[in-house]
C-alpha cells in the first residue's frame, strides 16, 4: 500500500490507507459491460476491475502488503497483448481534471510518435463532454497549453487557413538512458524533486 500511495502522490497517513482500502471496494464492487476483446464471438461480457483484494500480515499481525486477483481478460490484455498504455508518474501531479483527461487523450493518441497528432479545438470540445462553452473550453485548453503541464508532450495551438484552432501536440524528445535512471528512481521526473 505504501509503494501505490507514494506513486500516485498520496499521503501515508491512516486515512490515506484507510481511502485506498475504499477505492479498492469500489473497484470490486463496479461491474463493466463489454463486448471489446471478443474476436471470434460477439457476446458481451461482464467483469469486475478486481475479483478480489486482502490485506496480508506476518503471524504478529503486522501489515505485509495487499493482494489482488485480477480478471484473466485484463491480466492477459496487460502481459500478452500490450493493450494498456502506461501513464506517466508526473500524471498524478496534474490537478485540474480537464488537464487529467486530456493528458489521457493525448497519450492515447500521441504516443510515441514523432510527429504527434491535432484536434480541432470544437472537436476535442465535444469528445470531452464539457458542458462550459466552447469559448471558456478553449481559454482553459491555452491555459494548459501555456504552462505545458502534461508530462511527456509538447503542446501547441495553431490556425488552419480558415482560422479554426488545431491543439497540436507531440512527445517531448527522452533521453533513453536518463528515462532508464528515471525508471530506477536515480532521476526525477520532470517537476519532481529528489
Amino acid at each position: 500500500p505504501y509503494e501505490i500511495l507514494t506513486f500516485v502522490g498520496r499521503g501515508t497517513s491512516v486515512r490515506d490507507y484507510d481511502r485506498l482500502k475504499a477505492a479498492l471496494d469500489r473497484l470490486q464492487s463496479t461491474t463493466v459491460v463489454t463486448s471489446i476483446r471478443q474476436p471470434t464471438e460477439r457476446r458481451r461480457h461482464r467483469f469486475s476491475w478486481i475479483n478480489e483484494w486482502k490485506e496480508t500480515a506476518d503471524c504478529h499481525g503486522k501489515p505485509r502488503g495487499l493482494e489482488l486477483i485480477l480478471p484473466d481478460w485484463f491480466y492477459t490484455g496487460v502481459l500478452n497483448d500490450a493493450l494498456v498504455l502506461t501513464i506517466d508518474r508526473g500524471y498524478f501531479d496534474l490537478t485540474g481534471g480537464l488537464e487529467r483527461w486530456l493528458y489521457r487523450l493525448v497519450r492515447k493518441h500521441g504516443g510515441r510518435q514523432g510527429g504527434g497528432w491535432s484536434f480541432d479545438v470544437v472537436h476535442l470540445h465535444a469528445k470531452s463532454g464539457s458542458l462550459s462553452p466552447v469559448k471558456h473550453f478553449a481559454y482553459d485548453l491555452r491555459q494548459i497549453v501555456r504552462r505545458q503541464t502534461l508530462p511527456g508532450y509538447e503542446l501547441i495551438i495553431t490556425q488552419d487557413p480558415n482560422g479554426a484552432e488545431r491543439l497540436n501536440f507531440a512527445p517531448t524528445a527522452i533521453d533513453p538512458l536518463t528515462e532508464r535512471l528515471r525508471k530506477r528512481g536515480l532521476v526525477p521526473h520532470p517537476g519532481e524533486k529528489l
